[in-house]
C-alpha cells in the first residue's frame, strides 16, 4: 500500500492531530530519538524501493505486566517530523546516503500509520501483543526504538507500583518518594506518573503534580529538626485558633504545658522523661507554619523517648486551638514495633485527655521500603497507615528492564516469522486479533490470538485454545464473556479517545481485581494461559516448516 506522507493534506492533518493530542511530556521525544541502525534500515528500504511496503509489527514482554506508555506513543506519532536541523545532522553522520533520501525524510510523518493497542492500564501477559503498528515499513522501522523506549520503563514501573499496591492492600496509603533516587529528571517524572497509574495515591514530586494533577504529599526532613537548637529560636509564638475566634499569644508555652501533662499522666506511668528540646522547638515551629497539616518526622534523636512525646505535646496544643494533627513519619528502626508502640501512646492519650480520634492519627513509614519489607511487616503485625516508598520503587531495583520487543509479523499482507533455537523468542506471525475469555466466576480464563480473518469468539460457544508451540497443551473453553483487547487509537483523530490518568489508574485497579489471586500472588504465581486458535496454530507451524532451512547429515 502506498504511503501518503508526502501529500499536502497529510501534513495538515498531522499538524491538526498534534494539536488535538498534545506534545510528548518529554521534549526529547523527537523523531531523532531512535537507534542509528533504524535510519540505516530506512535508507536501505528506500534505496530498494521498499520504504512504502505495508508492515505490521508487535511489541511485548513480561509476566503479569501492567501496560503503560500508550498515551506517550500516540503523542509521539502525532508530532513525528524531522526539522531542518535534524536533516542537517543526519546528513553529517550519514554522508553515504543520497540527497533524495533526506528529501523523503523531510516529507515523512505518521499520517499513514495505524496503531491498534490494548488499553493503557490493562493487565497483560507474555506473547499477547500490546500493540499492532501498521504503516510504510521505513516509517514503522523508525518508530520501533522510541515506542519500545516509551513502553518499557512505563510498563515496568507501573507493574512495580501495582505489585506494591497488591502487597500493601487496598486500605493503605502509598506515597511515591523517589525523586532524589530516580534516573535523572525524566526518570523521576515518568516514575511519578506511572506509579500513580499503578495504584499509588500521591507523590512528593511537585513538577509531576503540576504536569499530571497527581496529589502531592510531603513533610520535613531530619535537617529541619536538627536545624533548631532551642525553643528561643521561634520568633513569633502566636497562633490563631482554627475558627478565628481567639489568638494564643504563646503557643510554645502551651506546648510545654502539654509535654508536662504527658510526662505526669497516670495512664503512662511516668514512661516519658526529658525530651530533646531542639526537636520540640522544630515541631512547634513547623506546627505554627502548618497548623492544619502537622505531620512530624519523629526519629531524629529517639522515637519513643523524645519524638513521640514531643509530637504529642504539639498535637494536643493544636487540638486546644481547634486543629487536628495529621500524624507522624517513621524513617528508621523497627517499623513494626515502633508503629505499634506509637499507636498505644496515641490511644492512651485519647482516653486520658478525652481527645476524640487522637488514637487514629496517621502513622507513615519510609526508610528504603520495598515489596518484600511491606510483606514482612504485614506478617509481623504493625500499625502503619501509609508507606512512603522511593528507591526500590522508581529504580525497579528487582528487575532492571522489562524486555519489550518489536517484531515484524507481516509485510505487504504476507506473514513473516522470526525463528530461534530458543522457542520463547519465536515470533507469532501475521496480523492478529486478541481476546480475553472470562469464566463463570468472572475471572479471566485465557487470552487467545486469532488470525484477522477468523470469526470472533462468542460467549457460550465452545472454542479450542492451543498453546502456540506445544502440541499436547490444548483445551476447549466455553467463555461466559468475551473481551477484544486491541483497539484502534490512531490514525489522525484517534478512534478511541485517550482516557485521563485517573481513568487509566481506575482501569488498572479494576483489572487486578478481576484476576484470580493465584495469578498475581507475590511468590510462585500460577502461570496465566495464553493461547492461539486452531487455525493460527496450524498456520504458525506450517510457516515455521517452510521458513526453517533443512539440514543435511553426511
Amino acid at each position: 500500500m502506498a504511503a501518503v506522507a508526502g501529500s499536502a493534506s497529510a501534513g495538515a492533518n498531522g499538524s491538526a492531530a498534534a494539536h488535538r493530542v498534545g506534545a510528548p511530556t518529554n521534549p526529547m521525544a523527537t523523531a531523532l530519538l531512535t537507534d542509528q541502525y533504524q535510519f540505516s534500515m530506512a535508507y536501505a528500504y528506500w534505496k530498494a524501493g521498499k520504504h512504502a511496503d505495508r508492515a505490521v509489527k508487535n511489541p511485548f514482554g513480561g509476566e503479569f505486566t501492567v501496560f503503560a506508555g500508550l498515551e506517550e506513543c500516540i503523542k509521539f506519532i502525532a508530532n513525528f517530523k524531522f526539522t531542518e536541523d535534524d536533516i542537517l545532522f543526519l546528513q553529517s553522520v550519514m554522508p553515504m546516503c543520497e540527497d533524495a533520501f533526506f528529501d523523503y525524510l523531510r516529507k515523512t510523518d505518521c499520517s499513514d500509520v495505524e496503531v491498534y493497542s490494548i488499553p493503557e492500564g490493562s493487565v497483560v501477559f507474555p506473547k499477547v501483543p500490546l500493540m499492532r503498528v501498521e504503516g510504510p515499513v521505513a516509517v514503522v522501522q523508525l518508530l520501533e526504538t522510541p515506542f519500545v523506549n516509551l513502553i518499557n520503563y512505563a510498563s515496568l514501573v507501573t507493574t512495580n507500583a501495582a505489585r506494591h499496591r497488591h502487597v500493601a492492600g487496598k486500605s493503605k496509603v502509598l506515597l511515591e518518594f523517589g525523586l532524589r533516587r530516580a534516573q535523572g529528571p525524566d526518570g523521576a517524572i515518568s516514575a511519578s506518573k506511572y506509579c500513580f497509574m499503578g495504584g499509588f495515591d500521591a507523590t512528593s514530586n511537585v513538577l509531576a503534580g503540576n504536569l499530571f494533577g497527581i496529589p502531592l504529599r510531603g513533610t520535613h526532613s531530619h535537617a529541619y529538626v536538627s536545624s533548631y537548637m532551642s525553643l528561643d529560636e521561634i520568633p513569633d509564638k502566636s497562633l490563631k485558633s482554627k475558627d478565628g475566634s481567639r489568638v494564643c499569644k504563646d503557643f510554645v508555652s502551651l506546648v510545654k504545658e502539654w509535654l508536662q501533662k504527658i510526662q505526669l499522666a497516670d495512664s503512662l506511668c511516668g514512661v516519658f522523661g526529658e525530651t530533646n528540646q531542639s526537636e520540640l522547638a522544630a515541631f512547634a515551629s513547623y506546627a505554627l507554619a502548618f497548623p492544619t497539616n502537622f505531620l512530624a518526622l519523629v526519629d531524629t534523636y529517639d522515637v519513643m523517648r523524645s519524638g513521640i512525646p514531643n509530637f504529642c505535646a504539639v498535637a494536643l496544643a493544636l487540638h486546644d486551638l481547634g486543629y487536628k494533627a495529621s500524624g507522624i513519619r517513621l524513617d528508621s528502626g523497627d517499623l513494626a514495633y515502633l508503629s505499634i508502640e506509637a499507636r498505644k501512646v496515641f490511644r492512651t492519650l485519647e482516653k486520658e485527655f478525652n481527645v476524640p480520634a487522637f488514637g487514629k492519627m496517621i502513622i507513615t513509614a519510609s526508610n528504603d521500603l520495598n515489596e518484600e519489607t511491606i510483606d514482612a511487616l504485614n506478617k509481623q503485625g504493625h500499625e502503619v497507615d501509609s508507606f512512603g516508598i522511593g528507591t526500590y520503587l522508581v529504580t525497579c531495583y528487582s528487575q532492571a528492564a522489562l524486555g519489550c520487543v518489536f517484531k515484524l509479523v507481516e509485510i505487504n499482507s504476507r506473514p513473516r516469522i522470526k525463528l530461534s533455537e530458543d522457542v520463547a523468542k519465536v515470533s507469532i506471525p501475521c496480523k492478529k486479533r486478541c481476546f480475553r475469555l472470562y469464566g463463570k466466576e468472572g475471572y479471566p480464563l485465557v487470552d487467545i490470538m486469532m488470525r484477522e480473518s477468523e470469526p470472533s469468539p462468542k460467549a457460550g460457544k465452545r472454542i479450542l485454545c492451543r498453546h502456540p508451540f506445544l502440541e499436547s497443551r490444548r483445551a476447549y473453553v466455553v467463555p461466559q464473556h468475551v473481551e477484544e483487547l486491541l483497539q484502534c487509537y490512531w490514525p489522525d483523530k484517534p478512534r478511541v479517545e485517550l482516557p485521563s490518568l485517573e481513568e487509566i489508574r481506575g482501569r488498572c485497579m479494576q483489572q487486578l481485581e478481576k484476576l484470580r489471586p493465584d495469578h498475581i500472588r507475590r511468590l510462585n504465581p500460577t502461570p496465566y494461559k495464553v493461547s492461539v486458535s486452531a487455525k493460527l496454530y496450524e498456520f504458525i507451524h506450517s510457516l515455521w516448516l517452510n521458513e526453517a532451512p533443512v539440514g543435511e547429515l553426511q
